[in-house]
């Protein structure tokens, strides 16, 4: 064995079925338990999939609302710049926001809360992208929750 390759990944074996295949490990999991043979899950390393899962699904919220409110901030203070691009943009990040809060409604109570935090982001990118100073838009996000689901509204 030379030194370059004792060096560059641990050995393959020194690694968990988890840490070698992560999609051939998830679906031994499936088939475990639809056997029903619960004592030979890999619990500790399911337990953190499924926390990552939930976690992938409010970071996806977030970020497809702070993308939303940056282009109805762009129609509302640039109302003569809107474009086909941006109203676009704003149907693909309700359709998409739509299809999660479908495949879990639990999420939908994060909207409003969501929207507040995924503002700050949204001026700074409308700041970057309109060349407006912040102070022009709003401190607080001026769209409700019902809004910025609303695939009829427009500013």
């Amino acid at each position: 064995m030379n030194q370059l390759t004792s060096h560059a990944l641990p050995a393959e074996e020194t690694l968990s079925e988890y840490e070698r295949d992560l999609v051939a490990w998830l679906e031994k999991q499936a088939s475990i338990l639809r056997a029903g043979k619960f004592e030979t899950l890999d619990l500790h390393n399911l337990v953190e999939e499924l926390e990552a899962m939930a976690g992938r699904d409010r970071r996806e919220l977030a970020s497809r609302l702070a993308v939303l409110l940056t282009h109805l901030l762009k129609c509302q203070f640039q109302p003569d710049q809107k474009s086909s691009s941006w109203i676009d943009t704003i149907r693909e990040q309700r359709d998409e926001i739509a299809a999660l809060l479908e495949q879990s409604p639990s999420l939908r109570q994060l909207v409003h809360e969501y929207s507040q935090d995924a503002y700050q982001r949204a001026v700074k990118r409308a700041v970057d992208q309109t060349g407006l100073a912040s102070s022009a838009f709003p401190t607080r996000n001026p769209f409700t929750a019902e809004q910025i689901l609303d695939e009829t509204f427009l500013p």
